[in-house]
């Protein structure tokens, strides 16, 4: 059991499709991931209910591991603090971490969660990405679509969206 807390990823979420016509249970499911509209991003770790959940609206999100990198840049462009204000490096002060990037570390790094910070808004909202998806967003990733598991790419998706 300790091996598996050992190998703790963060991972990025990004709801690409709408529910209109989905399941109750993928609609339940998005809620509790706080998803409510399509090209808003979460912040979650690998436990094994967070996956479970990731399975059950796999057909409507994409997800992957996120690096650090990636993660100060949404951080600085799209972080919010409760009142809709930007994240700032004073802000961050605020909260214990000497900087943004000393933020997307820990979050990176699974000793914080983002989602639990106090005064901080735990959904990311992202632009459209810039030249469009790829592929179609009703079609896993794996066979040429957007959703579902994509890995490390999900890096690339999100520069795209910061």
């Amino acid at each position: 059991m300790t091996e598996k807390t050992a190998e703790r990823k963060c991972f990025a979420v990004v709801k690409v499709r709408g529910t209109i016509s989905a399941q109750r249970e993928a609609r339940e499911t998005l809620e509790l991931f706080r998803l409510a509209h399509t090209n808003h991003a979460v912040l979650i770790d690998n436990r094994p209910s967070f996956m479970g959940m990731l399975y059950r609206v796999q057909n409507y999100v994409t997800w992957g591991e996120i690096s650090k990198e990636t993660l100060a840049l949404m951080l600085q462009k799209r972080g919010r603090l409760a009142g809709g204000k930007k994240l700032t490096d004073e802000a961050v002060e605020k909260l214990g971490y000497k900087s943004i990037d000393a933020l997307a570390e820990a979050i990176a790094d699974c000793k914080v969660e983002y989602q639990k910070l106090p005064d901080v808004q735990p959904v990311f909202k992202l632009h459209p990405p810039k030249k469009g998806f790829k592929g179609k967003i009703k079609k896993s990733y794996v066979t040429g679509g957007e959703a579902g598991y994509r890995g490390e790419a999900i890096n690339d998706l999100i520069k795209r969206m910061a």
